[in-house]
């Protein structure tokens, strides 16, 4: 089993390099077509879209509980690996570029929630530190195009693109021919067009999905803008000479660690008393950050965002640990899938409301705004207060794994 959850894991990271590949280009995309620096968010958000949009059609449809998550893993991956390697062909223009990072993104909502419902099918006992292991290789993945643009300086943009999307098709690879399906899947589920719906009668399921949505607006902002940060910072104080894509890799890459922790830490608290605490210290990192983001000290600047890095991404997998435990079983699959697809709705909102203040508001002051969500998050998951006490509690959620 260990080496299932391995395999699957290594296969989330192969296949997730792809989410931010374009971003990790976007200073030589933006130069070759002649763009403005505010593309940035437009592209980040055609993804977003597409993944929205994708998970939608999965959530309606009920495709992650009707049939085999592994074969639907498997050509999501191959599928979205070739509108990856798309934006490679020579004289592509932004429509097109803004097109296939869309359809990109759509591909990507059978990959993502898809990877979280086999580990769901396979770890039942002991789910959060699973699910603490995959969304670690999510972040990594998304961290890993920044990488190899910092390595790849004296090679073309486009060797970022090839690299992803061969690791998108070797992932849906290994995953299609070493994990089968899962001991706890129930398959063969009749289309019920109004089933993504059915969790949300769940108080528990209704406060985990409001504070995952909490998280999911700063998130995914903070991931999008961390290189502008970095930027902004490097045209201000010149000397400082910060290689941008490799601070950028090192500050999301980290987040995978922290999941991991969280993931391990879930075993012995409440993944809800963790994801608390660590949404009130990421929204406390939107309410400081002007303090930090313009310092003089490179070095204060770097600790802080590593801070930042840590600590925006740690719940990620308790929320969908809480979830995943709370929704009924014979939809699990959907209810992460339409959990995912307003989630990412989110994402879009945030971005680019930081992108068309970012012309109005001080580089200083404007990632404040991004408190609004773990604010709203922690609202929500401490007024539904537990009805057990603690010790009762425990018992429950070890009977349920």
């Amino acid at each position: 089993m260990k080496l299932i959850l391995t395999i699957i894991v290594i296969s989330q990271f192969f296949c997730t390099s792809i989410w931010f590949a374009s971003n990790a280009i976007m200073p030589d995309i933006i130069q070759k077509l002649h763009l403005n620096a505010s593309f940035l968010g437009h592209l980040t958000s055609a993804v977003q879209f597409g993944f929205i949009l994708g998970t939608l059609v999965f959530a309606v449809f009920t495709i992650a509980d009707r049939f085999s998550p592994s074969l639907i893993f498997f050509i999501s991956a191959l599928i979205a690996a070739l509108f990856n390697l798309a934006i490679s062909i020579e004289g592509i223009h932004a429509p097109g570029l803004l097109c296939f990072r869309f359809l990109t993104g759509f591909f990507l909502a059978g990959i993502y929630p898809i990877g979280m419902k086999i580990a769901s099918d396979y770890y039942q006992q002991g789910l959060g530190k699973s699910l603490g292991f995959l969304v670690g290789a999510l972040v990594l993945g998304t961290a890993f195009p920044h990488l190899l643009k910092s390595m790849a300086t004296d090679f073309p943009w486009k060797y970022v693109i090839y690299s992803t999307s061969a690791l998108s098709v070797l992932g849906g690879v290994t995953m299609l021919i070493f994990v089968p399906d899962g001991p706890n899947r129930k398959p063969g589920q009749k289309l019920k067009l109004n089933s993504f719906l059915l969790a949300f009668k769940n108080p528990e399921f209704q406060s985990a999905a409001l504070g995952y949505f909490g998280h999911m607006w700063e998130l995914y902002a903070f991931w999008a803008f961390v290189p502008v940060m970095l930027t902004t910072y490097k045209n201000l104080y010149p000397g400082t000479n910060l290689n941008v894509p490799f601070f950028s890799f090192l500050i999301i890459a980290l987040g995978g660690a922290a999941c991991v922790f969280s993931g391990l830490l879930s075993q012995k608290f409440r993944p809800k008393k963790i994801a608390i605490i660590s949404l009130f210290l990421s929204g406390l990192c939107c309410m400081f950050s002007p303090l930090f983001l313009l310092n003089s000290s490179a070095f204060l600047l770097l600790l802080f965002l590593f801070s930042w890095g840590l600590v925006v991404i740690a719940d990620s997998p308790l929320f969908s640990t809480l979830i995943a435990q709370s929704a009924p079983e014979e939809t699990r699959g959907t209810s992460l899938t339409i959990v995912n697809c307003i989630g990412f709705s989110i994402t879009i909102i945030s971005i680019q409301l930081i992108n068309a203040l970012s012309s109005k508001i001080s580089a200083q002051f404007i990632y404040t705004l991004l408190a609004i969500g773990p604010l709203l998050g922690l609202i929500a998951l401490l007024k539904n207060k537990d009805n057990h006490p603690p010790h009762k509690l425990i018992a429950t959620e070890r009977e349920r794994f």
